[in-house]
């Protein structure tokens, strides 16, 4: 019989909210985490973008202690931060026998890059002497997940993964099929991400990824599937899912959520940058992850949209949700929570798995905000502005990255 993977924890820090409570109530709400960069000047570095969505008020010495948190770049930082919510949240104690039980799958998109480029700059300027000896540590990838590891003393099997924005959600589909196998019990799984940075800005702008129509209007400048979208909102946060099997779960007497039911992954092979016209890899992507499910095309009853509001995306995304529903794909309620959050890159498949769990737990599915001139090319039922009450079925997250990378997660309701 094969093993079932549940929910049992949730931890966040992202431009909406502190915490999984605050993320959500604003998600419901229809509240906008966009706004002016704090984190630099723009106009200093000639960036046409001057907004982003950065996660404010985070204090990482709430989590760890001043000396540490100063040894840790900020992906670092808020990865310990949204795994100790998830672990509390799912009354996960670690100790004994059990820390073995339990490993860490956390994804970036592009690691401790400010260090990096913080480094370089020393080393420049002041010579090698002055460059920090944790610079390695900071920037290498796998530190989040290492991090988890060393903080919350899990230590099992722990990696990272990396596929641009679909990191996050490889991360969780990994971790679900490291535990159906029998290799482990348990897993922290999700994502950390915090480049809005001079370097990642001005990159992206230059290939007019992002929207620069809106800098006076910060919160209206994320609009998924709106006719006058015009580029995506990079934005930063972590978010950390706890994983387990359900008898081990179960054994414990741990709060169930929801079950994390399919995986699906499906490359492009097509353009480094852009998505393959037919949408081939997404539809690879949800098809799998239907049928890893068990569930049918006919009971889906929500789908929380990669949605980037770049015009190419939400197009291709749009054909590849009618190649895999058919004429139910109009009917099938919507929404891009990147609308609200901005785009956590590396992070966004795991805030998005986070709201998917969410919707199976209340009932209820966040808006996508901005959405004010429907698209003809985009023929879904995306909810507007206020959130919406759903019905009992199965609901997927769909994550798309730079490289061709496409990745389904199929989630339920358990029991």
């Amino acid at each position: 019989m094969a093993i079932k993977v549940v929910v049992t924890g949730l931890g966040t820090v992202n431009p909406v909210g502190l915490g999984t409570d605050e993320t959500w109530s604003g998600l419901l709400a229809g509240q906008s985490g966009i706004g002016p960069i704090q984190a630099f000047d723009p106009d200093e570095w000639g960036i046409q973008t001057k907004i982003a969505g950065e996660v404010t008020g985070f204090d990482p010495e709430q989590w760890l202690d001043r000396k540490e948190a100063r040894r840790l770049d900020r992906f670092g930082q808020m990865a310990v931060a949204a795994a100790m919510e998830a672990v509390e949240h799912a009354h996960l104690t670690l100790e004994g026998d059990t820390r073995y039980e339990v490993g860490s799958s956390i994804a970036s998109g592009v690691g401790g890059l400010a260090t990096v480029i913080e480094q370089s700059d020393t080393l420049r300027e002041k010579g090698a002497r002055r460059v920090s000896p944790f610079t390695v540590p900071m920037m290498m990838s796998n530190a989040a997940a290492g991090l988890v590891s060393i903080h919350l003393n899990c230590w099992g099997p722990s990696f990272a993964t990396a596929s641009a924005c679909a990191s996050a959600a490889d991360a969780l589909g990994i971790a679900l099929e490291m535990i159906r196998s029998g290799r482990t019990n348990a897993m922290l799984a999700g994502g950390s991400e915090a480049a809005i940075i001079p370097i990642c800005v001005a990159s992206f702008d230059q290939a007019n990824a992002l929207t620069a129509t809106h800098n006076d209007e910060p919160t209206k400048a994320s609009r998924p599937f709106d006719l006058n979208r015009d580029g995506f909102v990079l934005s930063e946060g972590a978010a950390i899912l706890v994983l387990e099997s359900e008898e081990f779960a179960r054994a414990r007497g741990a709060p169930i959520l929801a079950e994390l039911a399919g995986y699906g992954a499906g490359a492009d092979g097509f353009h480094i940058t852009a998505p393959e016209p037919g949408g081939r890899g997404a539809i690879k992507a949800m098809t799998d992850a239907l049928k890893e499910s068990g569930a049918r095309p006919d009971e889906v009853t929500y789908i929380n949209a990669h949605g980037t509001s770049t015009p190419l995306n939400d197009k291709v995304e749009t054909l590849a949700i009618h190649k895999v529903f058919g004429d139910a794909a109009s009917t099938i309620p919507i929404s891009s929570t990147k609308s609200m959050t901005g785009h956590l890159a590396g992070a966004a498949g795991a805030l998005e798995a986070l709201v998917c769990v969410k919707v199976v737990e209340t009932g209820w599915a966040p808006p996508t905000i901005n959405y004010d001139t429907p698209d003809p090319e985009c023929a879904v039922d995306c909810i507007p502005w206020e959130a919406r009450q759903m019905k009992d079925g199965v609901v997927i997250s769909n994550s798309f990255g730079f490289g061709g990378h496409n990745v389904c997660l199929a989630i339920r309701r358990w029991d």
